[in-house]
This record gives structure tokens, sequence and C-alpha cells, in this order.
């Protein structure tokens, strides 16, 4: 009876002795939370400036010659954007919508011999855009690529003789072709970057080829230069490079 006790003695020191140790060791620092991780779903609307350069080739009916052959004009942009992001996993979705202004640009002129200097100018005055947006997104970090269409708007065309001082044009001249045929469209695709650098707000760095077709002009036979000669503008093309800044909408972390 005397050792049943002993035991039982020894058992109940030991375990108290555990119990003490267990009560002294330090408490285990809790888990850190998940690393929050952007989502760039929502809306969003924007501001951008960038520079444009149109090309196109002119080639007329009459004298068989290139006009602004391969001609590279270039001007300044300025305007918004409006568009929506949706997030699976890190891939993003979404569409979107710009307008710029475009800075006057003039055209080239060339020599001919027996008719003097003869300058085209086609001024783009405006561009827009429609285009899907597909990316992959590496946090607040966004690589992605554009496809979709465009329009371009210009004020018109004038053809002049600087050796005569004669300018012809669709608001000079009556019976011009197609001079209410301000606008012409095509196909767009593009590639950017977008940094969220602040809640809410996000810097872009883009580049666009907005390919158009062709248009075409007739002058008047009435006309005092180059009667009944039929102008054509092809391999028309305007690439742009633009920088913005947007504000987005329902835009936030998620904690994985």
């Amino acid at each position: 009876m005397k050792f049943k006790t002993l035991i039982a003695s020894v058992a109940l020191i030991a375990l108290g002795t555990a119990v003490a140790g267990a009560a002294d060791l330090p408490e285990r620092a809790p888990l850190p939370p998940p690393v929050p991780v952007l989502n760039w779903t929502g809306f969003y609307i924007g501001v951008n400036l960038g520079g444009a350069f149109a090309q196109r080739n002119w080639t007329d009916s009459v004298l068989l010659t290139n006009f602004n052959n391969g001609d590279n004009n270039t001007a300044f942009l300025a305007g918004g954007q409006i568009g929506a992001n949706y997030q699976i996993g890190n891939f993003v979705i979404g569409g979107e919508w710009d307008a710029d202004w475009a800075s006057t640009h003039t055209g080239n002129g060339v020599v001919i011999p027996n008719v003097g200097t003869i300058a085209i100018t086609d001024n783009n005055r405006w561009v827009s855009t429609l285009a899907a947006r597909f990316g992959y997104a590496f946090d607040q970090l966004l690589f992605y690529g554009k496809a979709g269409g465009g329009w371009v708007g210009n004020n018109g065309l004038s053809i002049t003789n600087f050796a005569t001082s004669v300018t012809l044009s669709c608001t000079t001249l009556t019976g011009f072709t197609n001079c209410n045929n301000t606008t012409t469209g095509g196909w767009l695709v593009g590639a950017g970057a977008e940094w969220a650098f602040a809640p809410h707000w996000s810097l872009k760095f883009e580049y666009d080829y907005l390919g158009l077709g062709n248009r075409t002009f007739t002058v008047p036979v009435t006309s005092p230069l180059l009667a009944g000669d039929t102008f054509t503008s092809n391999n028309r093309n305007v690439q742009m490079v633009k920088i913005g800044v947007n504000y987005l909408w329902n835009w936030g972390y998620n904690r994985y």
C-alpha cells in the first residue's frame, strides 16, 4: 500500500512539474495576415497626352505623281478615356473608348515641271478608338494588349499651286467630290503598361497603330487647276504614343 502511495505521489509531482514548465513557455506568435493583392476589377476614367505620326501616300490620275509619298507628319494629342476591367486570377479583360484632339499638321509639296510646286494638305484633327483590352497583372503592375477599331476626322482637303498661288479646297470650290466624307475608320492594335501608384489612381503608357481606309477626291472640271484630276490617298495609318492617368472605381485589394 505504501508502495502504491509512493508511485502516485511521484506521478503527481511529475505532472505538476510538466504543467508548470508549459506555463513558463512563451506564447506562439500569431500567423501574419495574408499579403493584400490589388484587384483591377472596376470602372475607370482618365486623361492622356501624347503624339501621333500620320502616314499616307497621295497619287493622282492626271499628273501621275506621288504626293507626300511615305510622308510622316507629327501632331500633338490631348484627350481622355473611359473603360472597365474584370480580373480573373492574374488575367484582366475589359474594354476602353478614348477620344483625342490632334494639332494641325501640314503636307509636303512636290515640284512638277511646267506646273509648279503642288502641295496637298489633309489634316487629321481628332482620333477616337474603341477596343478590347486583355492583360496580365503582377499586383500593382498591369501589362496589356488592345484590339479593335478607330476613326479619324479631318478638316477636308486642299490642293495648292505655289507658283500661281491658287488653292483648291472644299470650301472655295463647288463640285469637289467627297468633301463631306471627312471621317475614316480602320482597325486598331496596341499595347501598354499600367501602374497603380496610389489608391484609386494609376499611370499608363501606351502605343497604338491605327490602319485606315483610302480616301478619294475629284477636282471639278470647271477648276482653274488640275480640272477633272482624281486624288487618292492610300496606305494610310496613324501611330500614337500616349501617357495617361486614370481614376478607378470598385477598386481594392484581395487577401488570399
